[in-house]
């Protein structure tokens, strides 16, 4: 039987209230597992998608250098944002209005128990999802995350990851630029990499696009890469 999948589109949310909703729905697939391995518990962990956007913030990972924001507090609150250190991988990014943010809590133990290929099957998603309107996203060796225009100058980031594991449970996850203002990137080097543009669905197509449509083609592109229902 197919894992089960409880999807939550919980719309326009400040980061902090987010992740705290994250981090509760971690603590309790972990908590869980650490009970069924005790023998105290045998229930099955659940699994969540959450669908979102958020306010202007800027997010720095574990293996980021604070150096990559450009702005200092007074010019954060000029651009009405925010900036969290937060406990993923990765280096800097961006979220805002007009990203489609995806946050995976995933026990993966309900489906394979490799990290790589989790992360290979989030960028297929987003790929299947932009192939939909006529754009090619691909990938490039040794970076993560879906790329337009690969090797050639013109290389593009669209998508970006970031994700934390812990006993198998997923945290944090997509940052899927559809109609961002991209403008907001010039103020970091995004993801730590500073040779290489980003981009939007926006700006590739000259449209704005309608963000329910594309919910729900990466929704079902998910289904389709990882296998499981809706719950």
């Amino acid at each position: 039987m197919k894992p089960r999948v409880i999807v939550h589109d919980i719309g326009v949310i400040d980061y902090q209230e987010a992740w705290d909703f994250q981090e509760e729905l971690f603590k309790a697939s972990v908590d869980l597992k650490i009970s069924n391995r005790k023998g105290t518990t045998q229930q099955k962990t659940l699994n969540h998608l959450l669908f979102c956007e958020h306010p202007h913030v800027y997010t720095l990972g574990k293996s980021g250098k604070e150096s990559h924001l450009l702005l200092n507090n007074e010019e954060l609150k000029d651009k009405n944002a925010v900036f969290y250190k937060i406990n993923r991988g990765g280096d800097i990014t961006y979220h805002g209005p007009g990203q489609l943010v995806v946050y995976p809590i995933l026990d993966l133990e309900h489906f394979f128990t490799d990290i790589h290929k989790y992360m290979r099957l989030l960028e297929e998603a987003v790929i299947h999802t932009i192939a939909a309107y006529g754009l090619k996203g691909d990938r490039i060796e040794g970076m993560t995350g879906v790329w337009l225009d690969v090797g050639t100058p013109k290389e593009r980031k669209i998508c970006a990851l970031g994700v934390k594991a812990s006993r198998w449970v997923t945290m944090h996850g997509i940052g899927f630029n559809v109609n961002t203002d991209l403008d907001y990137f010039s103020n970091i080097v995004p993801c730590g990499i500073e040779d290489k543009a980003v981009t939007s669905m926006k700006k590739e197509l000259g449209i704005t696009v309608n963000m329910e449509d594309v919910k729900a083609i990466l929704l079902q592109s998910l289904k389709e890469s990882f296998g499981f229902r809706v719950l």
